[in-house]
């Protein structure tokens, strides 16, 4: 538990307080100008509410049935069954920490004052997500317009105390049950208030968040993989010169050169052409690792400059504008953010890619430079790391599959009043699943090439410092080195949690210094 709190104000909320919330538990407060702007844009809604002309939200139907105008008496029903009536999500259960971040990014939005909702319906959000209590949403009802819709409606119907959430404990228990066990009064919504709980980008904002999070330590982590390789290769470490960067000057090339040079710095290895199998120059794989990996880091620096973008924005239909209008809008169409997370996965699936290459490469006796068949104990005994790499390549190809965009589709719903949608939600779903498949093949690479490079020290090579200090901890986290066949999916499972824990970042640090 993140024992540290998060205030939100009235200018969003940095990735930083996103991950603190969603991952580790911080507590939420809101600050004393967002509660006197959720006031004010309240007495604006209220006003509104109370005259006979109608207005979208407040006091009309929603969507295609925004014609009809509402009684007053009828209104608080509408906001009630707005939320009910679009919980409509099936498939498996959203993870924990994805709907935390849902949540908070729709806090974020309601403290804003754009909203129009009263200061207790953000208190009680804030309540929720201090009290451990999630939510249970659903895989499927999303179409990234009009926000994440069902998403969002399932954690609006907890506030209600409807439907099935998650307590602190991980038990599925009725919400109103959870909310009375936590001193929460549930919320009894208002004009407008229902809608104002659905209309956001926050679920594929928050996958957006998270992910960039988990593909800043990747790219890293595979720029220590891929470096590891070249030494294991006995490649030649001169295409690293800055010199060569400098003149293609594309930042994130320059700093991937950089990371693997300062990793192979002091190596006896780099350059050792063998007399039996000369090189001019080394594969692709491993001569153009700087230009893949970086052109992915230039992906991920677009990716955060939309994602700050959109955490610092109000995204709500009709919104509450500074001088009292209430005004309908799309800020709500999720096509900013679906697009680069369809951007990213297509530059995770290719990482994946020239990641495995240079693991096949290291276990080809006849392009490995004399390492022994599959980096194996005894070849035609052992089988070595074969099979490891069969699952490399098999997540390799579901990554290709996963960067198929989701964006460039869209389907017609609300009886065409939304005709033109996102698929945000779909997007990051399936960049999640990308994402989880990345740190599995840089792992994979990991074990191979500090496999490689422990027995070209046992041939009396030298290897980096930087490499050392990687095998030493790796082998200290139980994942084992060269040796006759052993059963591999515990070593696999090790060097995995290794990778997407900051453990191989961590391990280098020491000797090149903080890495990009």
């Amino acid at each position: 538990m993140d024992m540290h709190t998060v205030v939100v104000g009235t200018s969003g909320t940095t990735a930083e307080d996103v991950v603190a919330v969603a991952r580790r538990g911080a507590r939420v407060e809101l600050s004393p100008a967002a509660v006197e702007a959720l006031a004010a844009a309240r007495a604006v809604v209220d006003a509104l509410a109370a005259k006979p002309e109608p207005v979208y939200g407040v006091s009309t139907g929603f969507g295609a049935l925004a014609s009809r105008h509402i009684s007053t008496g009828l209104r608080a029903e509408l906001q009630r069954n707005i939320v009910r009536s679009h919980a409509a999500g099936m498939g498996p259960r959203v993870e924990r920490e994805v709907v935390r971040a849902l949540m908070f990014l729709r806090l974020k939005t309601l403290a804003s004052g754009h909203t129009g909702v009263r200061p207790e319906v953000a208190q009680t959000i804030a309540d929720v997500l201090n009290a451990g209590i999630t939510p249970v949403v659903h895989e499927y009802g999303s179409l990234g317009c009009s926000g994440d819709l069902a998403p969002l409606s399932h954690c609006a119907l907890t506030l209600m105390g409807e439907g099935d959430a998650e307590g602190p404990d991980g038990t599925v228990r009725p919400a109103g049950e959870l909310l009375a066990a936590h001193g929460i009064t549930p919320v009894e919504l208002r004009e407008k208030e229902g809608l104002a709980l659905l209309n956001g980008t926050d679920g594929m904002l928050g996958m957006l968040v998270m992910a960039l999070a988990d593909l800043k330590n990747l790219y890293t982590s595979a720029d220590i993989t891929a470096a590891l390789s070249l030494e294991a290769l006995l490649g030649t470490d001169k295409v690293l010169a800055p010199e060569l960067h400098a003149i293609r000057p594309h930042p994130g090339q320059g700093t991937s050169a950089d990371n693997m040079l300062r990793v192979l710095a002091g190596s006896g290895l780099t350059g050792h052409h063998q007399e039996d199998a000369p090189r001019v120059q080394d594969a692709y794989s491993v001569r153009c690792a700087p230009q893949v990996n970086g052109a992915g880091r230039d992906t991920l620096a677009h990716g955060r400059l939309v994602a700050d973008r959109e955490l610092a924005a109000a995204v709500d239909n009709p919104v509450v504008l500074p001088d009292g209008r209430v005004e309908s809008n799309g800020n709500f169409h999720g096509a900013p953010v679906a697009y680069v997370l369809d951007f990213l996965a297509i530059a995770a699936a290719d990482l994946g890619s020239i990641t495995e290459r240079r693991t096949d490469r290291l276990l080809d006796k006849n392009r490995s430079h004399g390492l022994p068949p599959f980096l194996a104990g005894d070849a035609g005994v052992d089988s070595g790391l074969m099979i490891a790499q069969y699952t490399q390549a098999a997540l390799v190809s579901e990554m290709k599959r996963l960067a198929v965009p989701a964006s460039v589709d869209s389907i017609p719903s609300s009886a065409m009043q939304e005709d033109h949608v996102s698929m945000g939600w779909s997007a990051a779903r399936k960049l999640r699943t990308a994402v989880d498949a990345l740190a599995r093949i840089v792992a994979v690479e990991l074990y191979a090439a500090t496999r490689a490079v422990e027995l070209r020290a046992a041939e009396g090579l030298t290897p980096a410092p930087a490499s050392v200090a990687v095998i030493a901890a790796l082998r200290a986290a139980g994942v084992e080195g060269p040796g006759p066949d052993r059963f591999l999916a515990p070593d696999l499972a090790g060097a995995d949690a290794f990778v997407r824990e900051g453990r191989l970042v961590a391990a280098v640090q020491p000797v090149t210094g903080p890495l990009a």
